[in-house]
C-alpha cells in the first residue's frame, strides 16, 4: 500500500455555538487537559459537525425531478445525476470528511491527555466515549467514501485513514489500507469503548450514552452482515423490548403546528433520539423543496409501505408541488447581532430507536425468523398509523409475499423489500435509504425533467463519494470511476 497525506482541519477551529464555553478560556488552560471535566468539555467537539443527508438523500431512489421552481443547488443536482460534487462548502463530501477527520482528532486528543494522565482510572467514561466518538466517525468515512463491507472483496477494497494519533502537522502521511482493516480497527474501538461508558451526561442525547453506544454497535454489525451481533445489541439497547415507547410518538403530534413538530422531531428529550449532533449545514432550507425532490404521488407511495398508509406522519407542501415530512428547522446565529448573515445550525439524529428495531428486523429475515421480522416490523407500523387495527394494518407473510409477487417469488427477498419499503418511508429525507442502497447494492434509476432515464448499476463506483480535492492533490490515489 502506498502512503498518502490527508489534510485535517486543525483541532480547535471549531464552529459550534455550543462549544463556546470551551472556547472562551486561555489557551493555556484550554490546551491542558488536565481533569475529566476538561476532557469531558473537549468530547463535545468529537462528533461531525456537519452531515451527509442532501447528499445521501439526492442520490437515493426517493427524489425525482419536481419543478425548476425548485431550490438549485449543487448537493443536489450532481447527487441526483451521481457526479462528483465540486462544492466544498457545508453539505458537501469534502465539508462532511474534514468534520468527520476533526471530530476524530477531538477524539485522539483526549485519549493522548488520559493516556498521560497520573490517575487514568478518573477518565475511564471518557476514554469510553472517546474511542466510540472516534469509531463512528471512521465508519461514517468508510461506508461513504469505500466499498461497502463485503466479506469476499474487503481485504482488497481501499478504506479511508484510520487516524488514532493528534495531528501535529498539517500535512502527515496516512495509509488508506483496506475496508476490512478499518472495520476492524472499528471494532477494536467499539468494543474497548462501551464498557468503560458511564452514563452522566448533563444532556445525554449529546453525548454516546451506553444504550447510543448500543446502537451504533447494532448499525456496524448490520452493515459487517453479522445478524446474531445486530439483534444482541438490539437488545442490549432495549432489553425490556419496550420499543413501542421508545420510538417518536408521531401519534402525539396530530395537533401539533409546524413550529411544534419541527421542534419536537430533534427534540434531545425525546425517547427515539439517541444520539444527535448540531452539524453546520442548510439541510433545514434545503430539503423542503429541491428541483429533484418529492411529488405530492410520489410521497404518498413512499409513506405506505406494502400498501399500508403510515398517516401519522404530517405531510406539508410548499406551493402545493413540492411535498414533505416535516423534520428539520434551523437555528440561525448572524455574525453579529446587526448583522444579516450568518451561519444556519441543523440538529441531526445519528442514531434512532427506529433504526435499532428495524436493524434487528432485518436481522431476523436474515435468518428466515419471519414471525419476529413480522413482530418487529408491526411494532413500528402500530406507532405510524393514526387509527391501528392489527387486523387491518399489520404485515403478514401472505400480504408481504403478494404485495411483491411481481417482483420476487423468494419469501426471504420478499421480506427484505418489505422491511426496506418500511425504513424507506420511516427515514425520508434523512438519508438513511442511501445506505440501506449502499448495503444491498440496490440499482438507482432517476429521469431527468424530459423524462429520460439514467441508472447507477448496483456495482457503479460512482457511488463511492470521491475523496476531497485537498486530499487528492497531495497525491491520494481517487477512488474509481
Amino acid at each position: 500500500m502506498k502512503k498518502y497525506s490527508i489534510y485535517l482541519f486543525v483541532l480547535f477551529a471549531f464552529v459550534s455555538a455550543g462549544c463556546n464555553k470551551y472556547l472562551d478560556q486561555a489557551p493555556d488552560e484550554r490546551t491542558t487537559l488536565n481533569n475529566p471535566s476538561k476532557v469531558s468539555e473537549l468530547l463535545v467537539t468529537a462528533y461531525p459537525r456537519a452531515n451527509h443527508v442532501l447528499l445521501a438523500e439526492s442520490m437515493s431512489d426517493i427524489p425525482a425531478f419536481v419543478s425548476a421552481t425548485g431550490i438549485d443547488f449543487p448537493v443536489n443536482q450532481d447527487g441526483f445525476f451521481w457526479k462528483d460534487v465540486e462544492a466544498t462548502d457545508q453539505d458537501s463530501p469534502t465539508y462532511y470528511w474534514n468534520a468527520c477527520y476533526t471530530a476524530i482528532g477531538a477524539a485522539n486528543q483526549a485519549l493522548v491527555a488520559i493516556a498521560k494522565a497520573s490517575d487514568p482510572q478518573a477518565y475511564s467514561s471518557q476514554k469510553g466515549e472517546a474511542l466510540v466518538a472516534r469509531a463512528y466517525s471512521h465508519f461514517m468515512l468508510v461506508t461513504l467514501f469505500s466499498k461497502c463491507y463485503d466479506p469476499i472483496t474487503a481485504e482488497t477494497d481501499l478504506g479511508v485513514p484510520y487516524v488514532t494519533e493528534p495531528e501535529t502537522i498539517v500535512f502527515k502521511k496516512y495509509d488508506r489500507k483496506t475496508v476490512a482493516y478499518v472495520y476492524q480497527q472499528i471494532e477494536k474501538d467499539i468494543l474497548e469503548g462501551i464498557p468503560l461508558i458511564v452514563d452522566n451526561y448533563k444532556v445525554p442525547a449529546y453525548h454516546f450514552t451506553r444504550k447510543a453506544a448500543y446502537a451504533f454497535a447494532c448499525r456496524y454489525y448490520l452493515f459487517k452482515k453479522d445478524a446474531a451481533k445486530v439483534i444482541e445489541y438490539a437488545n442490549l439497547t432495549f432489553p425490556s423490548n419496550n420499543f413501542a415507547e421508545n420510538v417518536r410518538p408521531w401519534k402525539s403530534y396530530s395537533s401539533f403546528n409546524s413550529t411544534q413538530i419541527e421542534a419536537a422531531y430533534t427534540n434531545a428529550s425525546s425517547p427515539g433520539n439517541l444520539l444527535l449532533a448540531e452539524t453546520v449545514s442548510r439541510l433545514a432550507r434545503n430539503y423542503k423543496r429541491p428541483v429533484y425532490s418529492v411529488s405530492q404521488n410520489r410521497l404518498n407511495g413512499i409513506i405506505a409501505p406494502v400498501g399500508t398508509p403510515l398517516n401519522s406522519y404530517k405531510i406539508f407542501s410548499n406551493s402545493s408541488t413540492f411535498y414533505y415530512v416535516l423534520k428539520f428547522v434551523e437555528h440561525f446565529v448572524r455574525t453579529n447581532i446587526n448583522a444579516t448573515t450568518g451561519t444556519g445550525y441543523v440538529m441531526v439524529p445519528l442514531l434512532t430507536t427506529e433504526e435499532v428495531l428495524l436493524n434487528r428486523a432485518e436481522a431476523y429475515i436474515t435468518q428466515e425468523k419471519y414471525p419476529e421480522a413480522l413482530a418487529d416490523m408491526n411494532t413500528l407500523i402500530s406507532t405510524r398509523v393514526t387509527t391501528y387495527t392489527p387486523a387491518t394494518q399489520n404485515l403478514t407473510e401472505t400480504k408481504i409475499k403478494t404485495f411483491y409477487a411481481g417482483s420476487t417469488t423468494d419469501t426471504k427477498q420478499a421480506f427484505f423489500n418489505a422491511l426496506l419499503d418500511l425504513k424507506k418511508a420511516e427515514f425520508v429525507h434523512e438519508g438513511m435509504r442511501w445506505l440501506d442502497i449502499l448495503r444491498h447494492k440496490l440499482p438507482v434509476v432517476h429521469a431527468n425533467a424530459d423524462g429520460a432515464e439514467v441508472t447507477l448499476k448496483a456495482e457503479d463506483n460512482r457511488k463511492l463519494w470521491q475523496v476531497p480535492a485537498e486530499v487528492t492533490l497531495s497525491g491520494v490515489e481517487q477512488n474509481p470511476r
